[in-house]
């Protein structure tokens, strides 16, 4: 830990101090790779930092926080990146587009279908709250079809773009929905995201629950502390790695959807790890919550965030998928709906979210 947080911060110091004449070496193809392993080794090694200190506050104050906590400083990240390359000199308008729809591609179809494959075969079935499954769809849902499908058909722009009016109802639209649902998620309803056999223990615990509260809520302090000490580093690194990676696909003529990829697999790939271990382990309602609710706090926050930019940047922002991409994402609601519709999965319903995430693999690259 202290060699991680020792190597991130001593990074953003030579950013800070040298970041434009290290910037400045991108011409070389050679110090251009180095640059970018850097960069993109740094702000990985942080974002399992921030995986490790959520689990932690998991451990401590249980479901749902934990995940919350999680998928929410994921986010974060998220947004800094998308913010970052942005900004940018030559910005980038479907950036946000790309990077929601991989995210939604990576943990629905490839983490929860190798996920399940591999629970299977340990576990054969496993259960889960049906209740907390449905109600992230329900939030899902809607906020996946305003953001990326509902654009390709307003009549007032037709690139797949937002009016000013249009973006500033929407965002407020996605985050009094997102609010709502995270109300339900810590409030009256929190029941509906804790394993069902935890269920059956919790009123038995309620009373050591109480008498740890007080206790609990000091120690967490130092884990927060932790938390924002391995976001921060990956917040301020955001915009070099922004440079060096409009530069790379740039220079290589690499379809524009792969920045997107690419944020997405360096922000949630410790999360998803998360995820699988916690299938190993025959939790799968924490990896419903971490991977659902990735996709939930994705569509919740970052549409508001780059529509916000958009708005005070005065740069356009599409939002809408190719109609290729929008067949893939309906095949992909339907087929969660399916999976998560019973209170037991199977490792059928793995491989076909799997074959759907190679399907958008490949679309990437031939469309």
């Amino acid at each position: 830990m202290i060699i991680r947080l020792t190597c991130a911060w001593a990074s953003v110091l030579a950013y800070l101090l040298f970041g434009k004449t290290i910037l400045g070496q991108l011409g070389s193809p050679l110090l251009s790779m180095l640059i970018f392993a850097w960069l993109l080794g740094i702000i990985a090694w942080s974002a399992i930092g921030v995986v490790h200190e959520a689990e932690e506050l998991a451990h401590r104050l249980g479901e749902p926080y934990g995940t919350l906590i999680l998928t929410l400083s994921i986010v974060i990240i998220e947004v800094a990146l998308i913010g970052a390359v942005m900004l940018g000199a030559t910005g980038a308008p479907t950036l946000g587009r790309d990077t929601m729809f991989a995210v939604l591609m990576i943990v629905l179809n490839g983490v929860v279908g190798i996920g399940l494959i591999f629970g299977g075969l340990r576990h054969f079935q496993q259960s889960y709250n049906l209740q907390g499954a449905t109600a992230y769809l329900v939030v899902i849902i809607p906020l996946t079809v305003i953001a990326l499908v509902l654009p390709n058909f307003t009549t007032s722009t037709s690139d797949g773009t937002l009016t000013n009016l249009q973006a500033i109802c929407f965002s407020l639209f996605t985050l009094a929905l997102y609010a709502s649902f995270l109300v339900l998620q810590t409030g009256r309803h929190s029941e509906f995201f804790i394993e069902p056999d935890m269920l059956e223990r919790s009123s038995e615990a309620e009373h050591q629950a109480a008498e740890a509260e007080h206790a609990a809520s000091r120690s967490i302090l130092p884990n927060i502390g932790l938390l924002l000490a391995n976001i921060l580093p990956i917040v301020i690194l955001a915009k070099s790695l922004a440079a060096v990676l409009d530069f790379g696909i740039a220079k290589l003529d690499a379809p524009p959807a792969l920045g997107g990829i690419l944020i997405a697999m360096v922000v949630f790939t410790p999360e998803c790890i998360t995820a699988l271990r916690a299938i190993n382990a025959n939790q799968l309602q924490r990896a419903i919550n971490l991977c659902l609710g990735a996709a939930a706090s994705t569509l919740g926050l970052t549409v508001p965030a780059v529509l916000g930019i958009g708005l005070l940047t005065g740069q356009p922002v599409t939002l809408g998928l190719s109609a290729t991409n929008m067949v893939i994402l309906a095949m992909t609601l339907m087929l969660s709906t399916l999976t998560f519709t019973g209170s037991r999965t199977t490792m059928l319903e793995g491989a076909v979210h799997l074959c759907v995430f190679f399907v958008f693999l490949v679309l990437v690259f031939s469309p």
